[in-house]
C-alpha cells in the first residue's frame, strides 16, 4: 500500500500532466498565429496596392463620359481611352523624352531605354476594344494569311487558355507594334508568353505588371501619355511600352540575345536562361503558325 506522500505526488502528477500538454499545444498555436500575422502584414500592403490599381482600371473602363466598352450607335465596341493625368487633358508640359541618363544608366539593370511620344495608344492607333472588334469580324492582318492567323490564334488560345477572339486581338496588336518598332511580332508574342502567360493583370514580386511585365516605377514617363501607371493594365499600352523597352535594349546591347538579357534585368553574362526560353517559344509559335521568324 502506498504511503500518503506517494499518493499525493501521484495525484499532483496526474493533474499537472494534462495542464502541461495544454500549455504545450497552446504555445504551438500561439506561434502559428504569430507567424500568420507576420505573413499577412507583409502580403496585405501589396494586395491593397493591386486592388487600388484594378479599381482605377475598372473606373476608367466604365466612366460615364462615353468611354469604356459600351457599344456605340453602330453596334461597335468603343475604344477604352485611359484617363488623362489629373483627370484633365494630357499634360502639355510633359517632356516628349526622358531626361538624358534617366533610363540610360538603368538599361543594363533591366528594362531601360529612351522614350518618345509613342508609349501609349496614340492618335489613329487601334485600341484593344477596336482590335477585339476586328478579331470578332475576322478581319485580315497585314502581312499574314488567314490560314496563318487562324493557326496562330488557335495555338495561343489553346496553350494559354485565353478566348480565341482575345488571342486574335493580341496578335493584331503585336503585328501593328512589331511593324512600328521593326521587331518580329512573334518575338513579342514569345516575350508575353514567358513574362505573363497572357495574364494582363499579373504582377511580379518586384512590381513588374501586365502582359510584358513593365516596371511602372521605372517607366512612368512612358505611361504618362496614356494616363499614368494604371494604363499599364491596358493590353495595347502594355505591349507598346514593352516593345519600346525591348527595342531600346536590343539597340543598346547590339544583339537580340543581349537585348533579351537587358529586358529581364541581367547585368552579367548570364540571364538565367530567360533568352533561351523566349527564343524557344518563338520557334514553337513560328512552327504552329507557319510564319517564318524575322531576324
Amino acid at each position: 500500500m502506498r504511503s500518503v506522500p506517494e499518493r499525493l505526488r501521484h495525484g499532483v502528477r496526474a493533474v499537472l500532466r494534462p495542464v502541461g500538454e495544454f500549455v504545450h499545444v497552446s504555445a504551438i498555436y500561439l506561434g502559428l498565429a504569430v507567424l500568420t500575422t507576420l505573413g499577412l502584414s507583409l502580403v496585405l500592403p501589396s494586395m491593397r496596392q493591386q486592388s487600388q490599381q484594378l479599381h482605377e482600371v475598372v473606373l476608367a473602363m466604365f466612366q460615364a463620359d462615353g468611354g469604356g466598352y459600351a457599344p456605340d450607335d453602330e453596334g461597335d465596341l468603343q475604344d477604352w481611352a485611359p484617363p488623362s493625368p489629373a483627370g484633365g487633358a494630357p499634360d502639355a508640359g510633359a517632356p516628349s523624352a526622358e531626361p538624358a541618363g534617366g533610363d540610360a544608366d538603368a538599361a543594363d539593370a533591366g528594362q531601360a531605354g529612351t522614350t518618345g511620344q509613342d508609349g501609349g495608344t496614340g492618335t489613329g492607333r487601334m485600341g484593344f476594344s477596336a482590335a477585339l472588334a476586328a478579331s470578332l469580324r475576322d478581319q485580315p492582318i497585314q502581312g499574314v494569311t488567314q490560314v496563318q492567323a487562324h493557326a496562330l490564334r488557335s495555338y495561343l488560345s489553346r496553350k494559354y487558355r485565353i478566348a480565341s477572339s482575345v488571342a486574335g486581338a493580341l496578335i493584331r496588336t503585336v503585328f501593328d507594334v512589331g511593324r512600328e518598332r521593326k521587331l518580329d511580332p512573334q518575338l513579342l508574342l514569345a516575350v508575353i508568353a514567358i513574362e505573363s502567360r497572357y495574364n494582363p493583370f499579373v504582377e511580379s514580386s518586384v512590381g513588374a505588371q501586365g502582359l510584358m511585365q513593365v516596371m511602372t516605377s521605372v517607366h512612368r514617363a512612358k505611361l504618362r501619355p496614356s494616363g499614368g501607371p494604371a494604363a499599364v493594365f491596358d493590353p495595347v499600352v502594355n505591349i507598346r511600352v514593352g516593345a519600346q523597352i525591348l527595342a531600346d535594349c536590343i539597340r543598346r546591347r547590339g544583339s537580340l540575345e543581349g537585348g533579351l538579357a537587358c529586358y529581364v534585368g541581367a547585368t552579367g553574362p548570364s540571364d538565367g536562361g530567360y533568352g533561351a526560353r523566349v527564343l524557344a517559344e518563338r520557334r514553337r509559335i513560328a512552327l504552329a503558325s507557319g510564319i517564318p521568324p524575322k531576324n
